[in-house]
């Protein structure tokens, strides 16, 4: 979404403080530069202590304070967190998950088909809505809060799976085959004999359920986007905070929604993106979670909704990092960076992962540095705004093959996410920018490379569509495990990978764990190539020597290369840089940790990023005149850029150029 500045701010919790000092706060905020605060998502019992009776006394205390200091707001919907009494009134709201019955403490527990819930979510969305009417600085509302299905699997919700593949499959003998249910007895004669699925060892069976949960998710944001509509004014936006897969920081794709479908519900995407950071900063998190939110609206503008400022502990960055984290999220097109949060919590399990202010509302040495960001943000704000990204690579995601991998009783390897970002961050650190798509799409003709990482299930309208964009003239990476099911988790008859050996010029029948295999980890298929492909990489093992692990094959106008296993990373770049080459596909000649990104401006002019994730500076040959925008020193092609350890540098030049260099 297009949007007429950039925003920064941060999370506002009035109803968490110990005192309350909206206005001081409010103050130090547009001292800092920040001029938007996000709020309301999580404070349902303060707004509603008692079953129908309600206080908006902190929420208007927050709004008019932000109004007086000029400060835009983001009202989100409180809905991600019951009140203790709404648990006490319907004892099954809480939701019977696979481990058992949900207990009242934790957020995010409850039955999100529950009538009763939605009944009360209803209630407190129209009356949040029609207090916050009056007040012009609303640009925006969030609908509910990193929303997920919560594994519901009550009496109600396998009913309505029940339905779902129903109308589906129409037939339980169509069901039957589809999914092999004839597997140890599992075929159903009704649609009543559907067992609690559970306890099911059809991973078909257990794939879909998961498909169904994450619709639920996708159903239960439109319900509330429809509402909200009702009382919006034109102008103001619907968002929500999309998160990822969780491994104490943002790793992967969400596997309990299907965010490309949610994306539907909303206007802009946003997302909250936490990552390793001091030692550990290497910018993949950031570059993978902005590629993904970008992708959601198909290359739009997004909202980084939640980053870290302190972060949890550990994750407190370095000095010079928190400017360094900013300029990324920007470089991958945001154009909003809101901190979680504003203060640190003084009580709850969340107290030690810190906001901008310590728990003395102190301005410290984290305040001081966004508010360096701030003061940049407003002067530099309009060549940096609705940066137009895009890529000459596409990354594919899928739902399908996340559950595929994980409902597969074979597969000892890695997870889908590990897949995954294993090939995302080599390229990542190559500098090949990428665009991350879903395994819906079936036109692929705007890149000039398509990555495939462990896309096991795939519906035969895909590798019918791979096969057409590689035969124009496109080219195909994908990894081991790819093309292996259809849809319905159903293993392929024909000649793996997935009946596109044509395509790969290889094939495949077995694969092992390798064992004291140099370079190999986790998995490995034994290629045996065919006709004209090129063998990239054998197998440094006696045992496997006559077996390639990378393979590249031409194939019509275009071509096709397929990683065998996982390859260490040192193997893995050697292995890309030598593919992008045959693929005769353009980089930047520099890799990580110095980290290009680059896109149009609202002025025609090309931007480019340098981002520079080692701690001691690094020289960065200009490619062409340039000016470089923090500093507003000019730079001739052929000139040194000195980039600090820690730093970042944004060159500004004109469209005419083209980015090779």
């Amino acid at each position: 979404m297009r949007t007429d500045k950039l925003y920064f701010g941060a999370a506002y919790y009035d109803e968490y403080m110990p005192v309350s000092r909206v206005d001081e706060d409010m103050r130090l905020m547009r001292a800092a530069g920040m001029n938007v605060i996000r709020i309301a998502e999580s404070t349902w019992s303060t707004w509603e202590p008692r079953d129908g009776e309600f206080d908006f006394t902190s929420l208007h205390r927050m709004l008019r304070g932000a109004q007086k200091y000029g400060i835009s707001v983001i009202v989100g919907t409180p809905t991600y967190a019951i009140p203790p009494w709404m648990a006490g009134k319907y004892p099954d709201i809480l939701a019977e998950t696979h481990d058992g019955p949900s207990r009242y403490g934790h957020r995010q527990n409850m039955d999100i088909t529950h009538p009763g819930y939605r009944f009360h979510c209803e209630r407190i969305i129209r009356r949040l809505m029609a207090e916050v009417q009056p007040y012009d600085n609303v640009i925006g509302f969030q609908l509910d809060n990193e929303t997920k299905h919560y594994d519901t699997c009550g009496e109600r919700a396998q009913k309505l799976f029940r339905q779902w593949l129903a109308r589906k499959f129409g037939t339980v003998e169509n069901l039957n085959q589809a999914f092999g249910l004839a597997y140890w007895s599992n075929s159903l004669g009704s649609w009543e004999d559907l067992p609690d699925v559970r306890g099911t060892i059809n991973g078909s069976l257990a794939a879909e359920y998961e498909a169904f949960q994450r619709q639920l998710v996708t159903d239960f944001l439109l319900w509330q986007r429809s509402i909200v509509d009702e009382y919006r004014r034109p102008e103001q936006f619907v968002t929500h905070n999309f998160d990822y897969e969780w491994r104490d920081y943002s790793h992967a794709l969400q596997p309990d929604a299907d965010q490309f479908r949610e994306a539907a519900a909303v206007t802009v995407a946003g997302c909250d993106i936490y990552h390793p950071t001091a030692g550990r900063l290497t910018g993949a998190e950031i570059s993978f979670g902005g590629d993904l939110a970008r992708g959601l609206k198909n290359g739009q503008n997004f909202f980084v909704l939640e980053t870290q400022a302190q972060g949890l502990v550990g994750c407190l960055p370095w000095p010079g990092q928190l400017r360094l984290q900013a300029f990324a999220h920007l470089a991958n097109g945001a154009n909003m960076v809101e901190y979680w949060h504003w203060h640190s919590i003084h009580n709850g399990i969340e107290s030690h992962w810190k906001g901008v202010l310590s728990h003395d509302f102190t301005p410290g040495a984290v305040y001081r540095e966004a508010a360096d960001i701030g003061a940049e943000f407003a002067r530099l704000g309009p060549h940096l705004v609705n940066l137009k990204r895009k890529s000459k690579a596409a990354v594919m995601v899928s739902n399908r093959s996340l559950t595929g991998l994980k409902h597969s009783a074979a597969f000892a390897g890695p997870n889908y996410g590990d897949i995954l970002r294993w090939v995302y961050d080599g390229l990542f650190r190559l500098n090949v920018p990428c665009d991350i798509v879903d395994d819906t799409v079936r036109d692929f003709s705007d890149y000039e490379l398509v990555v495939a990482p462990g896309i096991y299930c795939a519906e035969d309208s895909l590798l019918d569509a791979l096969r057409r964009y590689v035969a124009g003239g496109g080219n195909l990476l994908a990894t081991f495990r790819s093309f292996f099911c259809d849809e319905n988790l159903k293993i392929r008859t024909k000649p793996q990978p997935g009946g596109l050996t044509d395509v790969f010029g290889m094939t495949y029948d077995t694969f092992t764990i390798p064992v004291d295999v140099p370079g190999a980890r986790e998995w490995m298929e034994l290629l045996r190539p065919d006709g004209d492909a090129e063998i990239l990489l054998r197998y440094g093992h006696r045992a496997y020597h006559d077996y390639a692990a990378v393979t590249w094959h031409p194939y019509g106008k275009g071509s096709a290369a397929y990683l065998g296993t996982m390859l260490e990373e040192s193997v893995l770049q050697d292995v890309l840089l030598a593919l992008l080459s045959k693929m005769n596909i353009q980089r930047p000649g520099v890799c990580w940790p110095l980290v290009i990104k680059e896109g149009k401006n609202d002025f025609g002019m090309r931007v480019r990023y340098v981002l520079n994730y080692a701690g001691q500076e690094s020289g960065y040959p200009v490619p062409a005149d340039c000016r470089e925008l923090l500093s507003g020193n000019i730079y001739r092609e052929g000139d040194v850029l000195t980039v600090p350890g820690w730093g970042v540098a944004v060159l500004e030049y004109p469209e005419a150029w083209v980015l090779n260099g």
